[in-house]
């Protein structure tokens, strides 16, 4: 059984800062890309920044520049750290990685919830 579990979300102030994380554990022998998605209520899940096993790294246009994603390939950990926050990026954050357990497919956390406001 695999299970990405994610942490690190709360509520922060307008231009403050986070930083999420996600471990990946169970029967895994292999991890492709790994990202991060958010969905706001009543809006519909998006991607926010992906992570290659290499580390090419691609991001939404809107956190460009404020948000950096990484990873480590020894812990099968995905971090996300989050700046200059803005009260629209409220949503629930959740992980996603495309790794190989005795099938091949998409894995998703449960998500963490990040609050932004004064």
């Amino acid at each position: 059984q695999v299970q990405l579990v994610e942490s690190g979300g709360g509520l922060v102030q307008p231009g403050g800062s986070l930083r999420l994380s996600c471990a990946a554990s169970g029967s895994i022998f292999r991890i492709n890309n790994m990202a991060w998605y958010r969905q706001a209520p009543g809006k519909q899940r998006e991607l926010v920044a992906a992570i290659t096993s290499r580390g090419t790294t691609n991001y939404a246009d809107s956190v460009k520049g404020r948000f950096f994603i990484s990873r480590d390939n020894a812990k099968n950990t995905v971090y996300l750290q989050m700046n200059n926050l803005k009260p629209e990026e409220t949503a629930v954050y959740y992980c996603n990685a495309n790794l190989v357990s005795f099938d091949s497919r998409d894995y998703w956390g449960r998500g963490t919830q990040v609050t932004v406001s004064s």
